[in-house]
Order: C-alpha cells, then sequence, then structure tokens
C-alpha cells in the first residue's frame, strides 16, 4: 500500500513525516553527521537561542538513571547573534523543515531574540517557544507554570511574527490543559508536549547528588507515559495541533502518541544513542501503517476526541 507521511500542523507548516529532532538533541541543525538523511526529517529543531550566550551549569550536569537520561545543561547556547552570522545561513540548505527554538529569562529578551532572528528574513519553518526548561536558575520555566504569563508571552511574540509559532509545555504542572489552552489564546499555532520531568539522582557511595545542580530534567523511556498522559489531555483542550515527545524509541511509540491525539512527534533523547534513529523510525512508521492497511498517520485509530 502506498502510505503518505505528509502532515499539516495547521496552515502554516507541512511537513513531509510527522516526525521531528527534538531541540537540545540535534545541535543546531547544520551539525548533524553527513550519513543523516535530514531531507527524510519532518523538521529539524534547534537548541535553545537565548540573548547572549550560555556556558551553562558546572559538569556533571549529565547523568545516566534507568530507562532515562537526566541533564541540568543549563541552556548552553552560542547566543543569537552569533546563531544569525554563523549558522542560520547554513540552515537554509539543510534540506529540512528548520524549526527554531527560542528561550529567555524575561518576556524582554524572549521578544528581542525573536526579533534579531526576524530581521534577517531567515528561510524557517517557524519557531518553538521554550517556557518550560526545568534545569536553569531564572527565567524559562516560570513563564510555563502561570496561565497569565504564558499567554501575555505568547501573544507578544506572535505580533511579532508571522511565521510557525508553537509553544513547548512542561509537565511540572498542575494542570497542563489549562497552560495549553492559554497558549492557545495567546495566539500559538500548535504545543509541544512535554519537556523533561523534574528529578535527581545520588550516588550511594558518596551520598552527593549526580548533577551539580542537584535537580535536573528527567527524558527517556521512563517518562513516556507521563508524556502521553499529557498529550492526551492537551489534545482534548485544545483545537489546535499538538506535537507530542518524551522517550519515543521507535515507531510503536510514535503510533502511541498519534493514537492519544499529537498530529506529530519529535524525538529526543534517543538521538544520544544514534543520530540518525529519526530517519529510521520514519522508515519503520511508513512500513509499519502499510502492514495495517492505513494509508496515512491520520488513518490510525485514537483515544483522544
Amino acid at each position: 500500500m502506498d502510505v503518505s507521511l505528509r502532515t499539516s500542523l495547521g496552515s502554516k507548516l507541512v511537513l513531509a513525516a510527522p516526525v521531528m529532532t527534538a531541540s537540545g538533541t540535534f545541535g543546531y541543525g547544520d551539525d548533524a553527521p553527513a550519513a543523516v538523511d535530514l531531507g527524510a526529517l519532518g523538521a529539524v529543531v534547534t537548541k535553545s537561542i537565548t540573548r547572549h550566550p550560555r556556558e551553562g551549569h558546572p559538569p556533571p550536569r549529565i547523568s545516566e538513571t534507568p530507562s532515562g537520561l537526566l541533564n541540568a545543561i543549563g541552556l548552553a547556547n552560542i547566543g543569537v547573534d552569533e546563531f544569525c552570522r554563523e549558522r542560520l545561513p547554513a540552515l537554509a540548505h539543510i534540506g529540512s523543515v528548520v524549526i527554531v527554538s527560542i528561550a529567555g529569562s524575561s518576556m524582554d529578551e524572549y521578544a528581542e531574540v525573536l526579533s534579531i532572528i526576524e530581521a534577517h528574513d531567515p528561510d524557517i519553518g517557524g519557531y518553538e517557544i521554550n517556557v518550560s526548561c526545568p534545569n536553569v536558575a531564572e527565567g524559562g520555566m516560570e513563564f510555563g507554570v502561570d496561565c497569565a504569563m504564558t499567554e501575555s508571552l505568547t501573544r507578544r511574540l506572535r505580533d511579532l511574527t508571522g511565521r510557525f509559532l508553537m509553544v513547548k509545555l512542561s509537565p511540572n504542572v498542575t494542570d497542563i490543559g489549562d497552560i495549553a489552552r492559554s497558549a492557545e489564546g495567546g495566539g500559538a499555532d500548535a504545543l509541544s508536549a512535554i519537556n523533561t520531568v523534574v528529578g535527581m539522582d545520588i550516588d550511594p557511595a558518596s551520598g552527593r547528588p549526580s548533577l551539580h545542580t542537584v535537580l535536573g530534567g528527567l527524558s527517556g523511556p521512563a517518562i513516556r507515559p507521563i508524556a502521553l498522559a499529557c498529550v492526551y489531555k492537551v489534545a482534548r483542550a485544545v483545537q489546535i495541533p499538538v506535537v507530542g515527545l518524551g522517550g519515543i524509541s521507535d515507531a510503536d511509540d510514535v503510533i502511541r502518541f498519534l493514537q492519544a491525539g499529537a498530529a506529530a512527534v519529535q524525538i529526543g533523547t534517543a538521538n544520544y544513542r544514534d543520530p540518525a534513529i529519526a530517519v529510521q523510525i520514519i522508515a519503520a512508521l511508513r512500513e509499519r501503517l502499510a502492514g495495517m492497511g492505513l494509508a496515512a498517520p491520520s488513518d490510525l485509530p485514537g483515544v483522544a476526541a
């Protein structure tokens, strides 16, 4: 059977496949190994860009856990000026849709970063707004846990660009549906869910935490059930598309998220094991759908009403 993976995220963005790479797990997008066919991906989401360069937290800032990964990178990045000068031109030629992730410690910083990128008239698909990072001391997640702040920030950024605008949601909230509706109310075109879950680990021999910051963000297969539940809740709360992420490792995981209500997914921690994993998952997804007698991902039976 001929299977089409073409996926629309609203009216502003069409993807060749419903699988992207997640922010922070695939560099800036132009530094992938030559063996990775970026043209097969639905999109590449860059690591989060801030107004000024950030070195991030001191080591140790990554720690493996059973079925997961703790990180406290701290939004380390080159800053928006160098990103626009050195990286943005190359991203126009990687063969995939590019979504730039932006972050900040204040609404003014978010707005300034987006405005600087917009001034370069970039050849990108749009933006993912990181309001949900749990491992920075200021900004980041505080915007994603307060409905009024989420809506205000989204509306301010919406006024600065006509491009696709996706808000990345945190699971570390009382009601993710309320936050989702706030982002939708502010003008978001889509939502991505979820960012990492707050976690920690301890070395029993020394009694010391595994991360310099003590707390960090947990990702990987361990959080997949949490992510699925959040996607299900968000998809039922809003009318805009939802992009699911959290512990996706194979085509069956993709199908689970699509059945929970996601329109597309992002692959994160699995990229560290194999940078080509997303391309492999796309090929496997096509085969799985054909084996099920389905012509498109949208034909999958789902549980989200």
